[in-house]
């Protein structure tokens, strides 16, 4: 049960992370024996730039790639059944150039990326895989006419570049991405959506009954952050209440502010919005407010 619900938030949150870049479709299935993708993915044909910020993952999906999460070290047969999953949609490719009368690209071929916490050494040699120039520890290439990496996650250096894939790893190097994840920046683009996808996470593991060490650890990891986080949205609903409250009544009283005074109410404290509202009722004209706000600088 557990790992279902790891699963999904593999999913979910990759799917996230990527869908400003180009269409994102979770458990796609592929012809033959039923299978399911976890995350194939196809970028836009104008890539944003912002997909820097993602780091390794964001030149996984520099080009169409196949994602298969793990929570458990991936075995050598599901590493294959990946493998058959990517000649699935490769396969189906051909036959639809060729009904098209076009030629594949092999820039059209996904590359399926293998996200599993932990790799053994017997595991990786036995697809005989090779590390390449330019890419960083941890990850794993197959022959090049297979199109595949395994990405050992647990191996991957602890650098920014890596943290939206150590997200998805187990144990220590989980928890160690998940504080790295807290001290990103408030206006950071991805962090407020990973954190409360990692707050589902948490709710939906609570619910269970028999824990692994690792996800009573999470749990554990997760709560004083999550009180933190949610405080602080209290008190920027606060904050912003209040704000508005202030601005409607010196609207009242003196008209339609100017935009640049409304800006610096907007970048008060809650301590000195309350002595606003003290401070109004001494105000007479729209100088008294700037005078004032210049004394808060």
């Amino acid at each position: 049960m557990t790992r279902f619900v790891h699963d999904e938030f593999a999913k979910d949150y990759l799917e996230e992370l990527l869908k400003p870049y180009g269409e994102v479709k979770s458990s796609e299935k592929v012809s033959g024996e039923i299978k399911e993708i976890d995350v194939l993915f196809t970028p836009s044909a104008q890539q944003n730039s912002n997909i820097e910020l993602l780091g390794i993952l964001g030149r996984f999906a520099e080009f169409p790639a196949i994602l298969e999460p793990f929570r458990n070290a991936a075995s050598g047969d599901e590493i294959c059944d990946c493998l058959q999953k990517l000649l699935e949609v490769k396969a189906g490719l051909r036959r639809d150039a060729k009904a098209n009368k076009t030629k594949l690209q092999d820039s059209n071929i996904p590359k399926l990326w293998v996200l599993t916490p932990t790799a053994s050494p017997a595991i990786l040699s036995s697809f005989n895989v090779n590390q390449k120039s330019g890419w960083l520890p941890g990850i794993y290439f197959l022959g090049d006419a297979l199109r595949t990496a395994i990405v050992a996650i647990h191996q991957l250096p602890q650098i920014p570049e890596t943290l939206w894939l150590r997200i998805l790893g187990r144990g220590s190097v989980q928890s160690q991405a998940i504080v790295e994840l807290s001290a990103l920046p408030l206006n950071h683009p991805y962090k407020q959506a990973t954190l409360e996808l990692v707050y589902n996470l948490r709710e939906n593991l609570r619910i269970n009954q028999n824990l692994e060490s690792d996800d009573r650890e999470l749990i554990m990891r997760l709560e004083p952050l999550y009180q933190q986080d949610r405080e602080r949205a209290k008190k920027e609903g606060k904050e912003e209440g209040q704000q508005d409250l202030i601005i409607r009544l010196l609207n009242r009283r003196f008209g339609e502010i100017d935009a640049v005074l409304i800006e610096r109410i907007r970048g008060l404290s809650i301590e000195q919005l309350e002595g606003l509202v003290e401070a109004l009722l001494d105000f007479s004209v729209v100088a008294d407010l700037e005078a004032w706000l210049n004394q808060q600088a």
